[in-house]
């Protein structure tokens, strides 16, 4: 997941974002259900905290194909929600901000019953961040985002939305 950055001659690091959903006889099923449907379902998934990498390049994808095998450690920022009301709705929604030169920037991952406050959420949160960072903040671009949402009727489901950043097996370290 990482090519060249043509500028700097520095590897550039190459995040894939998806969303989906899952449903199940419970939430944990569902869960299970939507990381199938997104493809991230036989990984240890390894969640990440709100900082983009310098030389990052975001693409968003209809499902993840990351490389690596089963039980492999998956680098991720992840967002779920999960629930089994009938009538009510799952969001999960990750937002980013990202300087377009230096390709560094800030993730942010919300979920939550209604598409509305999911994405007054992230571009809230987003805007806080900016501020806060100075004129480092100043560079950063416009907010996107990539949300997902699936309303409850019979079965418990689950909505996701998740960002890959590397894989890693196992065997470097115990072999």
């Amino acid at each position: 997941m990482t090519s060249q950055h043509a500028e700097s001659g520095l590897p550039r690091l190459e995040i894939n974002v998806a969303g989906g959903e899952g449903s199940g006889p419970t939430k944990l099923a569902a869960f299970d259900s939507a990381l199938r449907n997104v493809g991230v379902a036989n990984y240890n998934l390894l969640r990440l905290s709100s900082v983009i990498p310098p030389h990052s390049e975001l693409t968003v994808v209809p499902r993840l194909t990351p490389p690596g095998q089963w039980g492999d450690r998956l680098y991720v920022v992840a967002a779920e929600w999960r629930t089994d009301e009938p009538g009510t709705e799952a969001w999960a929604g990750i937002g980013w901000i990202q300087d377009p030169e230096l390709g560094r920037g800030l993730f942010v991952e919300h979920e939550g019953g209604s598409e509305a406050q999911l994405k007054s959420d992230i571009e809230s949160t987003l805007g806080a961040m900016r501020e806060g960072r100075g004129a480092a903040g100043d560079r950063l671009g416009e907010v996107e985002m990539v949300t997902h949402g699936v309303l409850c009727t019979d079965e418990p489901v689950c909505a996701l939305v998740v960002a890959v950043f590397a894989s890693e097996s196992w065997h470097h370290i115990v072999g």
